[in-house]
């Protein structure tokens, strides 16, 4: 019974080291890498959609057959837009959003109350990347876009693609102090078709409305298709997960949402095999990444035809098209759409589109995830701290499964109370194995001790640990979030590891409380543990080992409470 616990405690080692190295993938030093060759489209009509069975899309492509350089731009041609939390580039090549910034969300956080620690203690103080995190980017080495346009239907005139040069009468758009919402018109016009492109933008929001307004001056009929799209490559300067790692990395790359089969993962590696076509009522296509996501999410009231692409040059496409649109000669229509950029937060993309928040992956653990999750954020909301919040989930889930605990530590205890008998019982059975196991079973029956009760608290403990891994890697609001004193950020590594010592200590108090296994040969492979802990804990977010060394103490004080009580029946 003793192997039970040994091997289960084994397991969860394996868990902490597999996660310690996962987490090291996403935060640990990068390799340096060669950057991607220019991407040069010398065929403009690739990376255009074209709807399923129907000839007269590829037709529209051939409007534009210059080539056209989609990562390096002319400063000439770029709109630049600020509101009080994005900073973006219009392309006027097609009304591109490009090298979109996250103004509250830096690289690095400026870490004042760190640096003064470690220049008092004789540290060096890294310069820290403050400038905001980059979510669309124009540069070759992590080149990522979203595209917008309309395709003409076959026998009908030209429409402006993305390749389509707009005209605008102003460089720049600020939103201003007091104004709620800033939008910019493009213009383009042709054989008596003008089109209207209008990105507006609203105040404290990271989803941008885009309406696209056809009018017709011409004396003949027009009909065509709006399409959104997000073209990237992925970014090679991070490393890819081994063989035992990979799985446990937050995911990056496509997915999308659809009335039918709901949340789905569409990986580059699936797009390079097949293109996506799928039709729907209403979802969205999207491009995520560890903490944020982009997503172009079409209106919910019309059929629209979701489609992936692998181009030749390592670039990946994934979109949307609309139904096809009729305008009468002498009148007009509207096409419109919804692109959100921004950081993963639930409680607000829950609001923008339908499924959205489960761009924050919690894995097959997700059923688990999400309610401690909104545990989490109902206490942070109360107390304004995530690590109180931390603190606040510790003790809710130890009074969750407090009637467990406690039968477990009653069971651990009796055992401690049994051992100097069991130790006489191995000795004196040495060499007779079965035999034993007879008398060990025989006493435990007549002490009335659950041999398997002290498993329980690790069985307990493997799922929520691994869903607070979750939790606090794929959850944009740890991000940079302070706690106090010199822990500032609970979503990287202690930077003075004192709270991973302050665990192996109280992991190390808790384990003199357990009875040690009979077999020494376990015994001291489990007095190594608080060390080995100790060591991979170093790495770990702050916030995590915040959860254990919390969960150790009161772990303490309850079975440091029960043992005193199983004693005084001696």
């Amino acid at each position: 019974m003793d192997n039970i616990r040994f091997v289960l405690i084994v397991t969860f080692a394996t868990l902490v080291i597999l996660m310690q190295q996962a987490w090291q993938l996403d935060y640990g030093p990068k390799p340096e890498v060669a950057p991607i060759v220019d991407p040069i489209a010398a065929n403009t009509k690739e990376d255009l959609p074209s709807a399923s069975g129907e000839s007269a899309q590829t037709e529209p492509a051939e409007q534009n057959t210059a080539a056209v350089p989609l990562a390096t731009v002319s400063s000439a041609n770029i709109i630049t837009v600020k509101t009080d939390v994005l900073a973006l580039q219009i392309d006027l090549q097609g009304g591109t959003i490009q090298n979109l910034d996250l103004l509250d969300y830096p690289v690095e956080k400026s870490n004042t109350v760190v640096d003064k620690l470690r220049a008092m203690v004789g540290l060096s103080v890294a310069e820290k990347n403050t400038a905001p995190v980059r979510l669309f980017d124009s540069s070759q080495e992590k080149l990522f876009v979203a595209q917008s346009g309309l395709i003409a239907d076959s026998g009908f005139a030209t429409a402006p693609t993305h390749h389509t040069v707009f005209k605008n009468e102003q460089d720049s758009y600020d939103l201003k102090p007091g104004q709620d919402s800033l939008t910019v018109p493009l213009t383009w016009t042709d054989n008596g078709l003008t089109v209207t492109k209008l990105f507006t933008f609203k105040r404290g929001s990271y989803d941008i409305t885009l309406e696209q307004k056809v009018k017709n001056n011409s004396d003949k009929p027009w009909s065509g298709r709006q399409y959104s799209q997000l073209l990237r490559a992925p970014d090679t300067t991070s490393s890819s997960g081994g063989m035992l790692t990979g799985g446990m990395r937050a995911y990056a790359g496509g997915v999308i949402y659809t009335e039918k089969e709901k949340y789905q993962k569409i990986s580059y590696d699936d797009m390079a095999d097949e293109n996506l076509d799928v039709a729907t009522k209403g979802g969205w296509t999207a491009m995520i990444q560890h903490y944020f996501a982009s997503a172009w999410i079409p209106p919910t009231d019309q059929e629209n035809h979701f489609y992936t692409k692998a181009l030749n040059d390592g670039r990946y496409v994934i979109g949307t098209y609309s139904p096809p649109v009729t305008v009468n000669a002498n009148s007009d229509a509207q096409f419109v759409a919804k692109l959100f950029a921004g950081p993963k937060i639930q409680p607000m993309m829950e609001k923008i589109a339908p499924g959205l928040e489960l761009t924050v992956d919690y894995s097959f653990l997700t059923f688990i995830g999400k309610p401690i999750y909104w545990l989490l954020n109902q206490i942070h909301n109360a107390a304004g701290n995530w690590g109180i919040a931390i603190i606040g989930v510790t003790l809710c889930i130890k009074l969750l499964f407090f009637p467990l605990s406690q039968s477990s530590y009653r069971s651990m205890a009796k055992m401690r109370k049994i051992q100097p008998r069991l130790k006489e019982l191995q000795e004196r059975f040495a060499d007779d194995r079965q035999r034993f196991n007879t008398e060990m079973m025989a006493l435990y029956k007549k002490e009335k001790v659950n041999p398997l009760g002290g498993c329980l608290p690790i069985l307990v403990q493997i799922p929520v640990f691994m869903c607070l891994y979750w939790v606090l890697s794929e959850t944009v609001e740890f991000r940079q979030a302070p706690f106090m004193l010199w822990i500032q950020d609970l979503s990287i590594q202690d930077p003075f590891y004192v709270l991973p010592v302050i665990m192996g200590i109280t992991m190390k108090i808790q384990q003199s409380l357990n009875p040690a296994p009979i077999d020494p040969i376990q015994a001291k492979v489990m007095r190594m543990f608080p060390i080995v802990f100790t060591i991979f804990f170093l790495f770990f977010p702050a916030g995590l080992v915040l959860y254990w060394v919390v969960n150790n103490t009161l772990s303490i004080i309850q079975q440091s409470y029960i043992t005193k009580q199983i004693a005084k029946t001696v």
